[in-house]
């Protein structure tokens, strides 16, 4: 099953609950990757994390916004030059090794194909590259509900995402946690939503979040052990078909004796007359 732009769209834009949502992921999302820290790097999204990304428009050198066909496409950022494509699951327009960071946001829950998804973030990651991902936390009760994009697909614990992650070669670096406010329209809980996240923060252990976030990066490993032998040719043998050159005179000594190894013609000792 997968999200509708529409829907997802107007969650985050002109719901009370989504855009309290769009604050408290970006808040995450920026405390762990500070827009002053990705000066010149490109940052890319795949899923729906455009509500995520405008902070990083200023300053990195690239913004990108993908989103999967099922899932439809919208331009972004409005009033600005687009950023938004749409593409495949297994086919993102980017160049291998392009991108410095990565958010997945309703993306992996719904991927028909979670592990080729994965298999793409890490083509096009570059070495040292980061990716996080946010997805529904099973425990919580945003999985549950069917009003917000995060009752829809696949729900996670910390540790399936982790697992899954590293079965694509992406080393977990940190988890965490976000939304601790219900999934529930209500004023108080609206009002409240960034006192409920300190708060969670601090006694995860109590309060169950509705998505659980974790933080990966691309470790390629360097090449050990010997390194490859180096043949270096003679200079001589550029010079194929060519005979190696004699000392001075070999070949005048061989033509001044005769074919039975004695004095040739015009030798030394001539027989007399």
């Amino acid at each position: 099953m997968h999200h509708d732009v529409y829907e997802l769209r107007k969650f985050y834009y002109t719901r009370a609950l989504g855009r309290v949502v769009q604050r408290v992921l970006r808040d995450r999302l920026t405390g762990l990757w500070p827009p002053e820290q990705v000066q010149g790097m490109t940052v890319a999204g795949y899923g729906f994390a455009a509500p995520l990304l405008r902070p990083y428009l200023a300053r990195a050198r690239r913004v990108v916004s993908l989103m999967p066909g099922p899932q439809g496409v919208m331009a972004w950022p409005a009033g600005m030059p687009n950023c938004s494509v749409l593409c495949e699951e297994a086919a993102w327009p980017l160049d291998t090794g392009s991108v410095d960071r990565l958010v997945l946001l309703h993306a992996l829950e719904t991927a028909d194909h979670p592990a080729v998804l994965l298999d793409e973030a890490w083509r096009v990651l570059g070495p040292g590259g980061r990716m996080l991902v946010m997805g529904p936390n099973r425990a919580g009760l945003w999985a549950r509900s069917e009003t917000t994009p995060f009752g829809f697909g696949r729900s996670y614990t910390a540790g399936q995402l982790e697992a899954q992650a590293r079965a694509a070669g992406f080393v977990p670096e940190r988890t965490g946690a976000a939304l601790y406010i219900p999934p529930s329209d209500r004023r108080f809980w609206l009002k409240s939503a960034q006192m409920w996240e300190r708060t969670g923060l601090r006694i995860s252990q109590v309060l169950v979040a509705g998505v659980v976030l974790t933080e990966f990066t691309k470790q390629v490993q360097a090449p050990v052990g010997r390194g490859r032998k180096v043949s270096v040719p003679s200079p001589l043998d550029v010079l194929e078909g060519i005979a190696r050159p004699r000392p001075a005179g070999q070949g005048a000594g061989r033509a001044a004796r005769g074919p039975d190894g004695g004095p040739g013609r015009g030798g030394a000792n001539p027989r007399p007359t």
